[in-house]
């Protein structure tokens, strides 16, 4: 049997990218002051940071169906059976509006919500094709990531208070208190939802306490606190030399884990914590079960 993986841009997976690792991506929209640009296709990374601090106005949206319905049609001429990876469904509608439209599909088309975003969800992605390889179906591969889903977690020290504000976030007297005060928020996702972790007044102290988090994830949830047989992710928002410092701190406390990546944060979680942020996830490994 063959099996496409399918994912959406919020993976972080770039078009070039797809094409060298054998996945298909479909990018995500966004509304710039009322003109609608894809990620990675006629929106960059800089040209999207350029943007929000214009303080241009920039909302999320989702593909159409007609996109994904075309780029299924096209995979099923050459493939059986497709896994369809969208982002957390308690993030964005994507999800719903795919699992509506597999239902045509007869089995063909297995939509896995695993209640992840960005480097996590890269991370399914990069599961589900060393999986598809090696023979498993869609089905089976859907089971085995929606079985995993909570094996996962972000951590990300934001720079700057005012993106959480402009998205409604948090009220502006409290970012105006927090701006005053330096504080440097700590959010998570956890289970596809972003929210509030903890406060720090440097980031320095921020980076610490993430640090903190995930050595208790390691060593409680994970039962792995060498992180042996767990990925540990670093990503940014626009940051990338702190991102690399970040990566080589965590390659000293944690020798025996395996490669550590850093890639971009996806734009629709930028959206709303802006330039400057710096984050940690890890996530079990699945080839470890």
């Amino acid at each position: 049997m063959k099996t496409a993986v399918v994912t959406d841009s919020n993976s972080g997976i770039t078009q070039k990218e797809a094409e060298e690792l054998g996945v298909f991506v479909i990018p995500m929209p966004f509304m710039i002051d009322g003109n609608t640009y894809e990620e990675d296709i006629s929106l960059t990374q800089g040209e999207f940071y350029e943007r929000l601090k214009e303080d241009a106005d920039i909302s999320t949206s989702q593909p159409s169906p007609e996109t994904v319905l075309t780029l299924w049609d096209k995979i099923l001429k050459d493939y059986d059976s497709i896994i369809h990876i969208p982002m957390s469904s308690s993030l964005s509608s994507s999800c719903q509006t795919a699992l509506m439209l597999a239902e045509d599909y007869d089995g063909k088309v297995q939509v896995a919500d695993n209640q992840r975003i960005s480097i996590t969800q890269r991370q399914s992605v990069l599961d589900a094709k060393a999986m598809a390889d090696s023979g498993m179906g869609a089905k089976e591969i859907r089971e085995e990531l929606e079985r995993s889903s909570k094996e996962s977690s972000i951590y990300i020290m934001v720079d700057t208070l005012k993106y959480l504000k402009k998205g409604g976030r948090i009220t502006p007297a409290a970012a105006a208190l927090g701006t005053l005060l330096k504080i440097k928020p700590v959010l998570q996702i956890q289970g596809g939802k972003l929210d509030a972790f903890s406060k720090a007044r440097t980031m320095k102290q921020a980076k610490a306490t993430m640090m903190t988090a995930i050595a208790a994830d390691l060593k409680t949830r994970f039962e792995d606190p060498e992180a042996e047989h767990t990925w540990i992710a670093v990503a940014h928002t626009w940051n990338e030399e702190a991102a690399k410092e970040f990566v080589s701190e965590l390659k000293s406390l944690y020798p025996k884990t395996r490669e550590i990546i850093s890639n971009p944060l996806s734009l629709s979680v930028a959206c709303h914590i802006g330039p400057g942020a710096l984050a940690v996830a890890v996530t079990k490994c699945l080839d470890e079960k």
